[in-house]
């Protein structure tokens, strides 16, 4: 492991040098590794680890879309795609990646089919670290670990595709055998990480529900909204609102972010914007704190964690999701997005 100094505190992370694809292959090179679900992390996951050369094989419900995309993608019926307790069965490793209602929902079969010695793999600490809600209570005869990826399935196949990776965290929650941190280190290089940090799956879970709902998706679509509907209320176009509240940050300004820190990109702009962005980021910094300390309240109570279940559970679920979606997708401000996005240059 490399020790490395995250803004003065050490922390230990595994590259792929120090941990190579090799290592992982050759450790896992006689287990099978069932990945149960096929929605939003199983295709990436899957697909990484097959063209990386394990023995993968894909558990789903029959008649379901999920199983139609799966044979898409090459998985075949009775070969490498079956039935959920039927893949659990066969499997060494069992990747649990069906979404958080989902392994409410099938975990008796999925326990039932567990065998002693095997490793039982999760993306996301919800199911195990809310298990009073979710009875998500492993057995004490296998290994418990956690490889979360720092983004969608797509993006990890698609950077995979790209010879690139997403960083991932890694946990062990049981350790029945002695191996369960190389299996998890493995299954993480594996999948395509670019490189892993130590969590637990109570730590995974409480960041993860705080980031959804914070500043990766709740509070910027908050924000995108707030600031458009002022602009427009003071008489400006629907194109220069969305342009100044969305095209420039997503198209511009947040790679460059990403590529060389906030304080270049302050130091990258008109004096007039650097003076006006370093003011006011104290009011926002200040301003949202004991939103997102209630937020975290929310998380660790294990309040949002009720509410999701509550509302998964609903038949109406998905019918009532479409409508909150198609709320946003048919507002002015994403119907002039859909507009400003078509206005783009293309590849030649």
């Amino acid at each position: 492991m490399a020790k490395l100094n995250f803004g003065g505190v050490m922390e230990e992370v595994v590259t792929r040098e120090e941990f190579p694809l090799k290592k992982a292959q050759d450790f896992l090179k006689d287990k099978t590794i069932a990945v149960l679900g096929y929605g939003v992390q199983g295709p990436g996951q899957a697909l990484n680890l097959r063209d990386n050369g394990f023995n993968v094989i894909i558990g789903q419900r029959k008649e379901s879309a999920s199983w139609d995309k799966a044979q898409k993608d090459g998985w075949q019926d009775g070969k490498t795609l079956f039935p959920i307790a039927e893949a659990t069965q066969k499997a060494d490793i069992v990747m649990y990646l069906l979404s958080d209602a989902g392994q409410i929902a099938a975990w008796e079969t999925v326990k039932e089919n567990l065998n002693p010695g095997d490793t039982l793999y999760f993306s996301h600490g919800f199911g195990v670290t809310f298990n009073d809600q979710t009875s998500i209570i492993p057995p004490k005869d296998v290994d418990v670990v956690l490889v979360a990826p720092k983004g969608s399935g797509t993006s990890l196949r698609t950077l995979f595709l790209d010879g690139k990776g997403l960083n991932s965290s890694y946990a062990v929650f049981q350790d029945t055998t002695g191996n369960a941190k190389e299996t998890a280190l493995s299954l993480g290089i594996g999948v395509g990480s670019g490189y892993l940090f130590e969590t637990n799956f109570k730590s995974e879970v409480y960041s993860d529900l705080t980031g959804e709902r914070g500043i990766l998706m709740g509070a910027i679509a908050g924000l995108f909204e707030a600031q458009y509907n002022v602009l427009r209320n003071h008489g400006h176009t629907p194109s220069e609102a969305f342009n100044e509240t969305v095209e420039e940050l997503t198209q511009s300004l947040m790679p460059l972010v990403a590529e060389n820190g906030m304080d270049w990109m302050f130091a990258n702009t008109s004096t007039t914007a650097q003076r006006g962005a370093l003011d006011w980021r104290h009011k926002f910094r200040e301003l949202n704190t004991p939103l997102f300390e209630e937020l975290y309240e929310s998380v660790s109570s294990g309040n949002e964690a009720k509410i999701t279940i509550k509302a998964n559970s609903k038949d109406d679920y998905r019918e009532k999701l479409n409508e909150e979606l198609a709320e946003i997708r048919n507002s002015e401000l994403w119907q002039t997005g859909k507009t400003v996005r078509g206005l783009r240059p293309q590849n030649s």
